[in-house]
């Protein structure tokens, strides 16, 4: 069995199948779904609190990416907290740096990153975090803020883990976790593949980020959690373990990191 550690199943390209597509995530074995309710503007997140409230295999994080940190204000904010109250709202998130596009000034993400890994410590919640760089800035930055405003009580999760082998054993270091997606698949991985084989299995997670970074094999078509089960395989063949150890480990890992029930 999975858990898809990050997916916005409640983005709009769900809305004309989605009970069929959770349906078809459960017959392919995946038995939790972690729906990310940031990406798309701060009310999106009522979306994902209101699927988690309505169905048992999903869980919701809640938060505002970096590319919507311009928008978040006090009213925002109040609605966040307000959000992350709910019984089925496990996670802050997702929130970051992003200098790839900068869609939000630099001081701004940095001041809504810090504010979200601050709310985090306060309501004792781990984090689901993006940052995305073409150089190295957003990767120090981030880390530098998460140890600051962290405090070292704080767990969390880079998602979609893109970056180099270096800083992820430093992550580790910072008691951060690091999830894979489609991305471990693709035929050009960037080294990630090389990465994931000397990360210790048990500090990571597998993810799809649907509807996004669809597994090789099915790019360009719509990403679903089913296809976490490829990411799961892919990571099997870098580490060279069986299969069902990898899912039993990495759900393990979601679980623990979410306090997830068995």
């Amino acid at each position: 069995m999975w858990i898809d550690s990050h997916c916005h199943v409640t983005a709009d390209e769900f809305a004309s199948d989605r009970d069929a597509v959770l349906a078809a995530a459960t017959l392919d074995g995946v038995e939790r779904m972690i729906a990310i309710g940031a990406g798309y503007g701060v009310d999106h997140n009522a979306k994902a609190v209101a699927l988690a409230a309505t169905d048992d295999r999903i869980y919701a994080a809640v938060g505002v990416h970096p590319h919507d940190a311009e928008a978040l204000d006090d009213d925002g904010k109040r609605r966040i907290r307000s959000w992350l109250a709910e019984p089925r709202v496990v996670a802050v998130g997702e929130c970051g740096l992003d200098y790839w596009y900068e869609h939000s000034p630099r001081q701004i993400q940095r001041d809504v990153f810090a504010w979200h890994v601050a709310l985090a410590r306060e309501l004792d919640l781990p984090v689901t975090i993006h940052v995305r760089d073409r150089e190295s800035d957003a990767y120090e930055e981030l880390l530098d803020i998460w140890s600051q405003e962290g405090g070292g009580s704080v767990r969390g999760v880079l998602h979609c883990y893109t970056h180099d082998g270096p800083f992820a054993a430093r992550a580790l270091d910072q008691g951060l976790e690091v999830s894979f997606s489609g991305i471990l698949t693709f035929k050009k991985d960037r080294g990630l593949r090389d990465i994931a084989a000397g990360l210790p299995l048990d500090r990571v997670l597998v993810e799809t980020d649907a509807p996004l970074l669809a597994p090789q094999g099915h790019r360009g078509e719509r990403n679903e959690p089913a296809r976490v089960a490829l990411v799961g395989a892919m990571l099997a063949q870098a580490q060279s373990r069986p299969i069902d150890e990898v899912a039993a480990v990495t759900s393990a890992n979601a679980r623990a990191l979410f306090r997830l029930p068995d």
